[in-house]
């Protein structure tokens, strides 16, 4: 078995092939060998010889569709090819600060099973995150009476700064250390090949396969919920920056010598957004008391607390001013603002929405539609089932090259 980290750059052009075509055939859910070869603009012996080499991997099945004729004397049935659902088992994983959301799929990215595994604590060494990653996938699989090592690949969201090409960390809430490489990790405590992803370009993900991003060539997601995190696609791909440290829109700067945030700067974004900092800034007051979530602090403003009206109000302006610099850098067709908060009303007020229009670029053309799209913990797990499964085919397609080589 291959353990090494999946790259498409490093894919001959036999490989890259070999994986356009199964990337169709996932898309079209079954297809012929001459629609693929249409499709892909490739001739109909490329793709029989590629697809011969899927059906060996256990990648792709034949299954029968309609008959070429509408006369079931006359006609033979067709004969398509479709993914081989059963054939690999892949497991996504978000990590939170209170629990480690699990989720197993089949190779076309159906859901076998899902379990939440809490967390005792947020913070953890590099040796010990791996270790309770791997308790959460054992408690995971033995509820369909599986082990981890019939697992063919691991996912793993968490906020912070990832480099998604080499397993490595810069850094991470989840994480004591920095510039931690986690490959070696990985590989001591998993049973198979393992991905680490930064969460918010997982939702980004799962938008774009399963949600509100579907179809969208060029939009952006914003996570909220202990930070702010910025997943965006680019004319249909994702885009991370060099060594992965791009999209950090949770530490954009709006306050010069601002509030101290989590990163260990000042003015940060999410140092006026995030859970911890509307949480911070009651505290602050005064007002701690019988205070855990934001939404006790929207239940405080609803009642007339002068102060959660206040820290919101902030919160929101805030947000507004980053929401502008967004739209003037990218223009996207949408910004999804995705978390797992009871209310991101503070986040969408009119005058945020003031705020937003004023500060951006003035093209006589109307704003990108702002849309809230609350899935838990989850579906960001389902979205690195989503990248678990992409790794997955890389690496079973570099080793249909090993075996035959």
């Amino acid at each position: 078995m291959l353990k090494s980290k999946a790259s498409q750059n490093s894919l001959d052009q036999r490989n890259a092939t070999r994986l356009r075509v199964l990337e169709h055939i996932r898309t079209k859910g079954s297809i012929s060998r001459i629609d693929i070869a249409s499709a892909l603009q490739t001739s109909p012996a490329t793709v029989t010889a590629a697809t011969a080499d899927l059906i060996s991997a256990g990648l792709v099945r034949e299954t029968e569709g309609e008959a070429h004729s509408r006369s079931a004397k006359r006609g033979r049935p067709r004969v398509l090819l479709q993914l081989d659902g059963p054939s690999y088992l892949v497991a996504g994983l978000k990590v939170a600060r209170q629990v480690i959301s699990v989720i197993l799929v089949d190779f076309e990215g159906n859901e076998v099973t899902s379990h939440m595994y809490a967390l005792q604590d947020a913070r953890m060494s590099p040796r010990d995150f791996v270790r309770t990653v791997r308790l959460a996938l054992e408690e995971t699989c033995a509820k369909i009476d599986r082990t981890i090592d019939g697992l063919s690949g691991v996912s793993i969201g968490i906020a912070g700064l990832v480099d998604a090409e080499r397993n490595f960390v810069h850094w991470s809430s989840s994480i004591t250390e920095r510039n931690v490489n986690f490959a070696a990790f990985l590989d001591e405590g998993l049973p198979c090949p393992a991905f680490i992803e930064n969460d918010a370009n997982l939702v980004a993900k799962a938008e774009q396969l399963f949600g509100l991003g579907k179809g969208l060539s060029n939009f952006l997601v914003v996570t909220i919920e202990h930070g702010v995190g910025l997943g965006i696609v680019l004319d249909g791909k994702l885009f991370r920056g060099n060594h992965g440290c791009g999209a950090e829109f949770g530490h954009a700067k709006v306050q010069l010598d601002g509030a101290l945030c989590q990163c260990g700067q000042r003015g940060c974004l999410e140092a006026y957004v995030g859970d911890y900092a509307l949480i911070r800034e009651m505290t602050v007051a005064g007002q701690s008391s019988a205070l855990e979530t934001v939404s006790d602090i929207h239940d405080r403003a609803h009642a007339g607390d002068q102060r959660a009206i206040s820290v919101l109000a902030r919160a929101g302006q805030m947000f507004g001013l980053g929401l502008s610099n967004l739209i003037n850098l990218f223009a996207p067709d949408c910004i999804i603002l995705s978390g797992a908060r009871v209310s991101f009303e503070h986040l969408c007020s009119d005058d945020v929405m003031a705020r937003i229009r004023n500060g951006v670029v003035n093209v006589d053309t109307a704003l990108p539609e702002i849309k809230v799209h609350h899935w838990g913990d989850l579906m960001w797990a389902k979205g690195a089932a989503a990248y678990g499964i992409e790794q997955v085919s890389i690496l079973k397609v570099q080793e249909i090259a090993a075996h035959a080589s």
